[in-house]
């Protein structure tokens, strides 16, 4: 139901002044002007808080239900995180104040690139990118800036096929050609292919670890060898930091360069296109090319500084400040010994729920996984003609988000799992149960399965035929004006 359809002519929310009423003349140009009032519905206040809070109860979120979205992260947010951004020091804060006037949110920005440099292992971090993709372009800008300082104009950039989709799109949209490098049949980097693409105009190679199948690339000091002995960069896409926090940095593994999800492994669960922050810490050789402005320390307090090798701004005033708050609060709040045990609760709650589902949904590959796993339904899609988007949909049914599909690529019928270290044992139990169930139901009722799911307002559609031929409502009742 839209909020045109309980429109009815006559209600209202609020009374406007009479329209006899003096009022002060506003000079606006002509064009400016409306020719004739706007079509809005005409709805009283209770039918308005109804019709939209009757809309938000059909919201999935993280903070509903169970949310095993694979490599996004989606745990739990310490409300206190979002008390202490919603402090008036903060929110009331101009983003033209003058530094002397906001020492204290300057001070935060400069604790948090601290502790955040600290937690990779490198030499200096930059606040300013707005999310993954973001931090992905950055890194790729300063990788193109290094080299263009060193004399040298190298144009491809080494990518496994297993990587997130916006890493080859950010390197491309740096200006950059695209290699594709094969994994090997255990999911990892293969050295050898390696090897043989790298050469004199390899600009950079861009890497997950742990990878997108929830393994850790054993062979990184390996591959970052490879890359150093070529004049190469080597960059790590942090998307899957929650697995490895205080467990291994990747300034220890040979990156030069790295992106953090801060609204992913720092407590701020994204999705709907809301705010993200994607740092990007990087090593002292690369610290010039930062974007600026960054915070520094001075004789009068802390102040703003930009390099003279920096690429520039990517994103205006500190980046989402409010995102950045609440990923300084998390980490104060844990500190390292509790950020140490996030990832071992993390790959522990991961591992729990593999064993669980047993071998009924079955490991697209059998080797040792962190915090996700990639399971995959090629059996049933081969057997019963149930497939990884069948079983996502019918978990709905269960309460439970759909987790990734079809992703990664080289993972038939996948379906990627992450339950993060914020779920209970009974919450992993639960899932458990519903995998199993899910997978008998194909087993004897496939036809079940392909309706799925029965208990949501729209039940299975078709996404392709969505797409293609849209269906498109009128925006206005037939009963308005």
């Amino acid at each position: 139901m839209l909020i045109f359809d309980l429109h009815r002519p006559g209600q209202a929310g609020v009374r406007l002044l009479d329209p006899a009423a003096p009022t002060r003349a506003v000079d606006l140009p002509a064009h400016l002007l409306r020719e004739a009032l706007p079509a809005l519905p005409e709805v009283s206040e209770p039918e308005v808080v109804r019709h939209y809070t009757r809309l938000s109860r059909e919201n999935f979120s993280v903070d509903t239900a169970f949310y095993p979205l694979g490599s996004c992260t989606m745990k739990h947010n310490p409300k206190i995180n979002d008390a202490v951004a919603s402090l008036a020091g903060f929110t009331a804060l101009h983003p033209y104040a003058p530094v002397s006037g906001c020492q204290g949110a300057l001070e935060l920005l400069h604790r948090l690139a601290a502790a955040l440099t600290e937690i990779t292992g490198l030499a200096a971090t930059t606040l300013q990118p707005a999310a993954g993709a973001s931090g992905e372009f950055t890194a790729m800008l300063m990788v193109r800036a290094f080299h263009a300082a060193h004399g040298e104009r190298r144009t491809t950039v080494l990518i496994p096929d297993s990587a997130h989709g916006t890493n080859p799109a950010s390197a491309h949209l740096a200006g950059f050609r695209i290699q594709e490098i094969a994994s090997t049949a255990s999911g990892r980097i293969d050295l050898a292919a390696l090897r043989a693409a790298v050469n004199d105009d390899t600009a950079a190679m861009m890497v997950t670890n742990p990878n997108t199948l929830g393994l850790f690339e054993s062979d990184i000091r390996a591959a970052a060898d490879i890359l150093h002995e070529a004049g190469a960069l080597f960059y790590m896409d942090g998307a899957n930091l929650n697995a490895i926090l205080g467990k291994a940095r990747p300034g220890d593994m040979g990156f030069d360069l790295v992106h953090l999800n801060l609204h992913k492994t720092f407590s701020t669960p994204h999705g709907g296109g809301g705010p993200g922050a994607g740092p990007v810490a990087v090593t002292a050789a690369l610290a010039p090319f930062l974007p600026g402005p960054r915070v520094a320390w001075g004789d009068d307090g802390f102040r703003w500084a930009t390099d003279n090798c920096s690429i520039g701004r990517v994103h205006g005033f500190a980046g989402n400040f409010g995102i950045l708050v609440r990923a300084y609060a998390y980490i104060r709040a844990l500190g390292a010994a509790g950020l140490t045990e996030v990832s071992e609760q993390a790959v522990l709650n991961a591992n729990y729920l593999r064993a669980m589902i047993g071998d009924a949904l079955p490991l697209a590959f059998e080797v040792p996984f962190l915090h996700e796993c990639v399971l995959t339904a090629k059996g049933l899609a081969k057997r019963f003609d149930v497939t990884a988007l069948d079983v996502a949909k019918r978990l709905i049914d269960h309460g439970i988000h759909p987790p990734t599909i079809y992703f990664p690529l080289i993972a038939p019928e996948a379906l990627m799992v992450e339950p993060t270290e914020t779920e209970s044992k009974a919450t992993l139990d639960a899932a458990a149960t519903a995998f199993r169930a899910i997978v008998e139901e194909a087993r004897e009722n496939p036809a079940l399965l392909k309706e799925a799911p029965h208990t949501t307002r729209l039940s299975h559609l078709d996404e392709t035929r969505a797409a293609r031929h849209p269906v498109l409502v009128e925006p206005l009742a037939p009963n308005m004006p």
